[in-house]
């Protein structure tokens, strides 16, 4: 197994993955945060927002751009829904992408980019994902979904060309909840926050006022109501942790929250505009624990 970087979600991994940076340098920290200097507005960094521009937002070289500098031919093979979207621009440029929504066509456009030399294919599928969110790790759906991605596999070993190396990995781990939180319902856990982001297993809260001391009151609050159920973090205690990497760009600073949190155990910090939909998943990541940071890296060469 590796350990994925923090936050433990598809944003900030796939973008370590395809940048080979840590998200202090590649700016990428989390589901949703708060664009800097806009008047509180959220981005979501899987559905984009067309007012942001992919290529400042993470301005660092993809792996794919200095793969077809080098020469080699680089292609990107996941869900049609996923082709022109920020994120796909922010982290995937420089590939070609082909989309396809089923397994067969999954196989054969990765099998048919893989005819030249020298390339490489991404190849995404993220249907354990989508069943572990809805049913819960080790559900029938999650298993079921978890056999289909072993038959892609496998299907694939046997059509590859002959010296293709597989690497096989996640981009997180997961959690199924046992408690629900609704922050602000029942707890005073609202108070001096203006905006709520990141997902609910971490939040990256914005406060309604900018000092050392509104921060402090604010970790005061959270750990006396949730005790160890909770981790807290001000932003700069975030950075000098190393949470977000040894190096973290003034850019990717402004886009951490003021204060951190981080949930323990199988806690979910449920957004009140959003609980309903939050509530409803078994599954959850995003946090710091072994369960949802720990993913395999599996490896095989084709051989005739």
């Amino acid at each position: 197994t590796i350990t994925t970087s923090f936050p433990s979600t598809t944003a900030t991994s796939l973008a370590t993955l395809t940048t080979g940076e840590m998200p202090g340098a590649h700016g990428m920290l989390g589901y949703t945060v708060q664009v800097p200097r806009s008047g509180g507005r959220v981005l979501n960094s899987l559905k984009w927002d067309e007012r942001v521009d992919p290529v400042m937002w993470q301005p660092v070289p993809t792996l794919f751009e200095r793969a077809s500098a080098e020469g080699i031919t680089t292609t990107h093979v996941a869900a049609k829904r996923y082709e022109n979207t920020g994120f796909t621009r922010a982290v995937f440029r420089g590939a070609h992408y082909k989309g396809a929504n089923i397994s067969t066509d999954l196989i054969s456009e990765t099998v048919a980019a893989l005819q030249k030399s020298p390339s490489f294919v991404y190849l995404y599928v993220n249907d354990v994902d989508s069943a572990g969110h809805s049913d819960g790790v080790g559900s029938d759906k999650w298993l079921a979904a978890l056999k289909s991605v072993d038959d892609l596999v496998n299907t694939l070993m046997q059509k590859l060309p002959q010296g293709t190396r597989i690497w096989l990995t996640a981009d997180h781990g997961m959690i199924n909840v046992e408690e629900k939180i609704v922050l602000g319902q029942e707890n005073d856990l609202l108070t001096d926050i203006a905006v709520i982001a990141g997902e609910p297993r971490m939040r990256h809260l914005y406060l309604s006022a900018d000092s050392a001391n509104a921060e402090k009151e604010v970790i005061s609050r959270w750990e006396s109501a949730l005790g160890s159920k909770v981790t807290m973090h001000t932003r700069q205690s975030a950075i000098t942790a190393g949470l977000f990497g040894p190096r973290v760009s003034l850019d990717a600073a402004d886009r951490a929250g003021d204060v951190i949190a981080i949930a323990q155990q199988n806690l979910v910090l449920l957004d009140p505009e959003r609980a309903d939909k939050e509530g409803a998943m078994i599954g959850h990541h995003g946090g710091d624990s072994v369960i949802e940071s720990s993913v395999p890296l599996l490896m095989h060469a084709v051989k005739n």
